[in-house]
């Protein structure tokens, strides 16, 4: 059995070797967290891809919020990433209605066909969650849903997190559940205990939030614990 996932955010090379020093699997990509994450530059990625050996997914998002944007912008920075070497991806869109963006999203996982992905947070703002299931399960490369069972993080979404997973295998419901958002150290015991595989962290394993830079030892204590 393999073990345990952790996914932890990166913005730079100095955060990715930290990462992966600590004994994170698997990085997410993102710039500009002011923006609660959005698409780093290609330069940015070849510098990181570079400095790690790690599987890398990168955020594909150019503004903040849930809608997608300028669609052929995000497939020509999704081209352009591809070129450099990227092969796994975040994104996900809904629309003002807070219903998934069926068609954004449909044709982002176009432009990364052949691409494994992560449908992020945006399924915890849907307004409702079955239905984007429903709707994206089944679009080619989705492995993936980054939750935390509700807006307002994993204590408010504990509930909902566990009946998803106890769906596993039916339609909509056999992607993995990375747990993230408000997710802290004390939430892993239970979380692993119910089932729970896979966890995401970006301020957790930083010492004064996104100011500083990714600590391996904060990495390390959480690789311990999920592995415990």
């Amino acid at each position: 059995m393999s073990r345990p996932i952790l996914e932890v955010i990166a913005l730079t090379p100095q955060d990715a070797r930290a990462a992966e020093s600590g004994g994170a699997d698997r990085l997410e990509l993102v710039t500009d967290m002011a923006a609660d994450g959005l698409t780093p530059s290609v330069e940015d990625f070849g510098r990181i891809r570079a400095a790690v050996a790690v599987p890398l997914r990168v955020m594909l998002r150019i503004r903040d919020g849930f809608a997608p944007g300028d669609l052929d912008g995000l497939a020509a920075r999704a081209a352009a990433l591809r070129a450099e070497g990227a092969e796994e991806f975040v994104f996900g869109f809904l629309d003002a209605d807070g219903a998934v963006d069926l068609a954004a999203t449909a044709a982002v996982a176009e432009a990364v066909a052949g691409c494994r992905w992560t449908f992020h947070r945006a399924i915890d703002h849907s307004a409702d969650r079955a239905a984007l299931r429903a709707a994206v399960g089944a679009l080619p490369g989705l492995d993936t849903f980054l939750t935390s069972g509700s807006a307002a993080g994993v204590d408010a979404g504990r509930e909902v997190l566990a009946a998803e997973l106890a769906r596993g295998g039916e339609p909509g419901y056999r992607q993995r559940i990375l747990i993230g958002g408000g997710l802290r150290a004390e939430h892993l015991k239970e979380l692993r205990a119910e089932g729970f595989d896979a966890f995401h962290v970006g301020g957790a394993v930083r010492a004064d939030g996104w100011r500083t830079p990714v600590d391996p030892a904060k990495v390390a204590e959480w690789r311990d614990a999920i592995d415990a």
